[in-house]
């Protein structure tokens, strides 16, 4: 499983972001851009971003009648795209409270393996598309010139609205995440631009464990079977406009 690629990709993309905005920033390190803007009570603004989800699958040691024992990993992460709305909340100077209310689109690639014969595959690919509501306590350190770094902690309740379909696997359509991330505010003439890299954990497990909709195939029910739970967890790039 290449679980190093889609980090690569966001720290790649991050110091191509951070290295843009700091060339704007070089052009005005004489002019402070946006003095006033950290005072106002308010701020709205909007996100672009990507990410790459992953599913941790808990497995219980399950062997069928005929020596099968099946295992399931995800052995490729495939990037998503996110859009989101912002307000924040100034509550002195170095913490605000932010709430991003946006949309997740991506999929999960799966591969379940018999442990005993490992040539014996499936294979499933589960769609999403998730309304999520992030609250995030953001703490910036003080303003440099042109940018201002910063810390954010907080909670992201999850709801797929996605069609469910009667696949070997079956997740739940809500769950709820911590996140932790880090990023920069820089201030450019008209608006401030925030590349932001966010880690967010899966408190639910995501396994539906009764399916009334597999009675008539006994055999794909071995899967869900196999595991005692489902977490997800996501690492999420996104740039805002504020």
């Amino acid at each position: 499983m290449n679980t190093r690629r889609p980090i690569i990709i966001v720290l790649l993309m991050l110091v191509a972001a951070m290295a843009s905005a700091a060339s704007a920033r070089d052009l005005n390190d004489k002019l402070q851009n946006r003095p006033y803007a950290d005072l106002r009570k308010w701020h709205l603004g909007f996100s672009i971003g990507t990410y790459t989800g992953g599913l941790n699958f808990t497995h219980n040691g399950f062997i069928t009648d005929d020596g099968a024992q099946w295992r399931l990993e995800q052995p490729d992460y495939q990037p998503g795209f996110s859009v989101n709305g912002l307000v924040n909340l100034r509550l002195n100077n170095y913490f605000s409270l932010r709430f991003s209310p946006g949309m997740y689109f991506g999929s999960y690639d799966l591969k379940m393996a018999d442990y005993n014969n490992p040539e014996n595959t499936e294979r499933q690919n589960i769609k999403t598309a998730m309304v999520v509501m992030p609250f995030d306590l953001k703490y910036a350190a003080l303003r440099y010139r042109n940018a201002r770094p910063y810390v954010t902690g907080g909670v992201m309740p999850a709801f797929d609205v996605s069609k469910r379909r009667s696949d070997f696997i079956k997740l739940k359509s809500s769950d709820v995440y911590l996140s932790v991330g880090f990023g920069c505010d820089f201030y450019l003439p008209y608006f401030k631009f925030i590349p932001e890299v966010k880690f967010c954990f899966g408190l639910s497990d995501l396994l539906v464990k009764d399916r009334p909709d597999l009675e008539d195939n006994p055999a794909a029910q071995v899967f869900t079977k196999s595991l005692s739970k489902v977490t997800s967890k996501m690492i999420v790039f996104t740039f805002y406009f504020e």
